[in-house]
């Protein structure tokens, strides 16, 4: 499981698209499903649009970088991951939040629910 953590939170910080593509597609079902407070991404399609929204915006844009926090919490099919966003050089985290997600018998992630914190 701390594999899937490692590249669940790469894939946010991936410069490479077509890295960040393979990536998507390794980690995310084909009919995968997440969803923030405001919005939700049917399909891995959908998801990798987000991915490198996010990517864009935050990371090469704003110079964020992604990262998780402490140990997930995992059992069953289940899996709570804490992260934060915080300047690349240093500093405070500036968000963070929690990810549910719910794994197929592949580990690969079927469902994926965001919740920010702050």
């Amino acid at each position: 499981m701390t594999e899937l953590i490692d590249r669940y939170i790469a894939v946010w910080n991936e410069p490479d698209a077509a890295k960040r593509d393979v990536a998507v597609a390794e980690i995310w079902r084909v009919d995968a499903f997440a969803a923030s407070a405001a919005s939700q991404y049917a399909g891995r399609e959908a998801i990798a649009g987000r991915v490198t929204r996010t990517y864009e915006d935050f990371v090469a844009k704003q110079g964020f970088v992604f990262r998780a926090v402490g140990d997930p919490d995992v059992h069953h099919e289940a899996m709570r991951i804490r992260w934060e966003m915080a300047p690349s050089g240093g500093g405070p985290a500036v968000s963070g939040g929690v990810q549910f997600l719910i794994l197929d018998a592949e580990g690969r992630v079927r469902y994926d629910y965001q919740f920010i914190d702050f």
